[in-house]
């Protein structure tokens, strides 16, 4: 309100009535401070299921690990939604949508009215059907085992590792991974028991695979592959183990990492054309309800689900700028998958078509190993732009190869290059001289070396206040060594006398 008494002509575009956005987590609270940057009076609801300030969930791996406090993971303090006029329902869930009469009815009994609907529901984590699942309290997992989703199961799996000796977890992805590297962290024997031959088989190829799993054995994580749960063990209300083809295989602790699935219980209810996410168009609106929007893991945009931070983040820039009126013809075509993992001892970016072999006569594959030291590098280039990239174990070429990929730019005819910093004149992004002010740092933020630049010459003076404007490195973190050098450069640059 202008004074207390008006508002501001909307701006064409802008759409009418209260936004009421279901979920607050990385979608959700991105969104509602996106539009609150862009208009400040515009009557704005956000409800969250967890009754704490929204938190990064791609670093619970290291509040798990006990490298960092709940505290100093989260994204938004809930001192702002007062001072900036948001209406947050911290704690309290949402449990039907009545679209003819455009209301969100809560588990409270509240009844809230919108203009637009945009629902940021997430995804919720899988855990398969298998005897013993079903042996806890209400029904639910047994006391010891823990599903990895959210910070209360974080803190459900640290307080079941006191005392504990022995590990499993079940699920050899990326959020499995990191469980193990977090319950090796706090002392435990853990073992990763995983379906397909090799873990992260979505990300890596086998040799890929291999090579991460030598690297876990290292720092103490065992692996069994092509292993199926047949059932959980249990005693008393208590996990004892999990039951293999092949076995038994004890443990204390067994944190369920079996994957995500769109959380659309409410859409579907709803009567919206749900298919694996509620299916949206390129403004991200419910293909048949034009005043419901949906973005995150729980929306489909031309038959893709997005399970990263970084096309989730993209789609609430878009749709901050659709809502307010700031951009009316801002669109999401899609974006670029770009994997990262970054715990201590195991560094990995993965991107694209990442499966081809030396057998593919359409691909080029440049391809390096070190099982011995845990590096590989893979990068496979179809008609001379890079289509696939895996780094692991030292990915010092990471922001050459995630720029060219994301570009789909021409490659220089040096190929070492792309695989070892410093070689050859595929080097632009690895120094900050070189690295041109379009090319993308952040992926997750979509940070320009650019709009560092600009930060840097507005009087941020740290990374951390550098970090602080520009969200670089507040996703993943992946890029903050990238980030620091283009802070460290940028110092060395304003001490070098100019006459």
């Amino acid at each position: 309100m202008k004074d207390g008494l008006e508002r501001e002509p909307m701006k064409a575009g802008a759409v009418a009535g209260r936004i009421v956005v279901v979920g607050n987590g990385m979608a959700g609270s991105r969104l509602v401070t996106a539009i609150r940057d862009r208009d400040r009076d515009v009557p704005l609801t956000v409800f969250g299921a967890e009754a704490e300030q929204p938190y990064n969930r791609v670093l619970l791996s290291n509040v798990l690990a006990g490298v960092a406090e709940p505290g100093s993971i989260g994204l938004v303090d809930p001192a702002w939604y007062e001072a900036n006029g948001v209406d947050a329902r911290l704690g309290v869930e949402v449990v039907a949508i009545d679209r003819e009469r455009k209301i969100v009815r809560a588990a409270d009994g509240s009844e809230t009215p919108y203009g637009t609907l945009v629902l940021a529901t997430g995804s919720t984590a899988f855990v398969p059907p298998v005897p013993g699942t079903r042996d806890g309290k209400d029904g639910g997992l047994p006391d010891g085992a823990i599903a990895f989703r959210t910070m209360d199961d974080c803190r459900a799996i640290v307080a079941a590792a006191e005392g504990a000796r022995t590990a499993v977890v079940v699920g050899g992805g990326l959020l499995g991974i990191e469980a193990a590297r977090g319950l090796v962290g706090r002392g435990l024997d853990v073992t990763v028991v995983h379906m397909a031959g090799h873990l992260m088989e979505r990300q890596l190829d086998p040799g890929a695979g291999r090579v991460l799993a030598r690297t876990l054995r290292r720092l103490g994580i065992d692996a069994d592959l092509d292993a199926t749960v047949t059932a959980l063990e249990v005693a008393d209300g208590r996990v004892r183990g999990v039951r293999l083809a092949e076995g038994t295989r004890e443990a204390d602790v067994v944190v369920m990492a079996c994957g995500v699935r769109p959380d659309v219980a409410l859409a579907r209810d709803a009567g919206l054309t749900v298919e694996r996410g509620v299916v949206v168009d390129a403004t991200l609106t419910s293909v048949n309800d034009p005043d419901v929007r949906a973005l995150g893991e729980c929306s489909q945009h031309d038959g893709t689900v997005y399970g990263l931070v970084a096309p989730a983040w993209e789609q609430a820039e878009i749709l901050a700028d659709l809502l307010t009126g700031a951009d009316p013809d801002a669109r999401f075509t899609g974006a670029r998958q770009i994997t990262r993992l970054k715990a201590t001892g195991v560094d990995l970016v993965s991107m694209g078509e990442t499966h081809h072999g030396d057998d593919d006569p359409e691909v080029e594959v440049v391809r390096f190993t070190d099982a011995g030291r845990g590096t590989y590098k893979k990068v496979a280039i179809r008609d001379d732009r890079v289509v696939g990239a895996i780094l692991l174990g030292e990915t010092g070429t990471a922001g050459t190869l995630t720029m060219l990929y994301d570009r789909a730019a021409p490659l220089p005819s040096d190929r070492l290059g792309l695989l070892f910093p410093g070689v050859g004149a595929a080097t632009e992004a690895d120094s900050p001289v070189r690295m041109p002010d379009a090319a993308t740092v952040c992926q997750c933020n979509n940070v320009s070396k650019g709009r560092i630049r600009a930060c840097w010459e507005d009087g941020a003076r740290t990374v951390e206040e550098v970090c602080a404007r520009t969200r670089a490195s507040t996703g993943c973190g992946g890029c903050r060594d990238t980030v620091e050098g283009i802070v460290g450069w940028l110092a060395d640059q304003d001490a070098v006398p100019t006459g």
